[in-house]
Parts: C-alpha cells; structure tokens; sequence
C-alpha cells in the first residue's frame, strides 16, 4: 500500500511540473504539440545518424557523442524558453502572435533538420516538403 501511495505522489508531482510548464509556455495548443513532437523526432534522427548510419558532422568519426547529445537537449531547453518569452510578450502587449511566430520559426528548423538528418540516412523526399518548411519560417522571421 505505502508503494502505491509513493507512486501517486510521484505522479502527481510530475503533471503538476508539467501543468506550470505548459502555463508558462502559452498553454498546450496544437502548435506547441507540432514544436515538441518536431522537437523530439530531431533528436531521435540525429541519434540515429550518429549510432546507426555514423555520418554524423558533428563528431570527426561522425558517431555518437555525449557532449554534442547534451548540446543538442540544451538548445531544445533554449527554445522552449523563447516560447515562454514569445508568451510573456503577448500576455504583456495584449497581442497573439509573438508566441506563434517563435513556434512556427523553430518548427521549421526542426522540420528541416529533421530532412537534413534523413537525407544523411539516404532517405529521399520531395523538394515542396523543403520548401514549405522554408516558407514557414520565412513567414515567422516576417511576423
């Protein structure tokens, strides 16, 4: 019984950290879905072209490393927090759309790292998928 009890706390614990977390970054709304759903496939298709394909540019054997791993979960962190800004300014000036084009920007990012990442697999993929991605940020970067 005292197992289960520890479990709940612990569980509880977690979706209260999760619940002032997603508050701070705007709320969970389709577009932070996309950005951390973007956000972790990245990180899993680096991995795999760092583990399985070895053609990594970021190492000079190009496998896998420690370091560069953390680097890329602290950029994501980065990002993350630029959201929060992003929501923070539009709490501030009454507006919308501050978040959205830090959301949109950065998923475009992780969508083309993304194709980049494949590409090194030897995955092919159509060029409008590319160009799309660039034209979401080129509409961000204008917002």
């Amino acid at each position: 019984m005292k197992v289960q009890a520890v479990k709940n706390a612990v569980l509880a614990a977690l979706a209260a950290a999760g619940g002032f977390i997603s508050e701070r970054l705007g709320g969970w709304d389709g577009a932070l879905a996309l950005l951390v759903s973007l956000m972790a496939a990245d990180y899993v298709t680096g991995l795999l072209v760092a583990l399985v394909f070895r053609r990594s540019g970021k190492t000079a054997g190009g496998g896998a490393s420690s370091s560069a791993g953390f680097r890329g979960i602290v950029k994501k962190a980065m990002i993350l927090v630029l959201v929060g800004v992003g929501a923070a300014l539009d709490a501030a000036l009454g507006t919308g759309w501050a978040r959205t084009a830090v959301i949109f920007f950065f998923a475009a990012n992780e969508g083309l790292s993304i194709l980049e990442n494949t590409a090194l697999m030897g995955v092919p993929y159509p060029a409008a998928l590319r160009s799309a991605l660039e034209a979401l940020g080129e509409k961000a970067e204008k917002k």
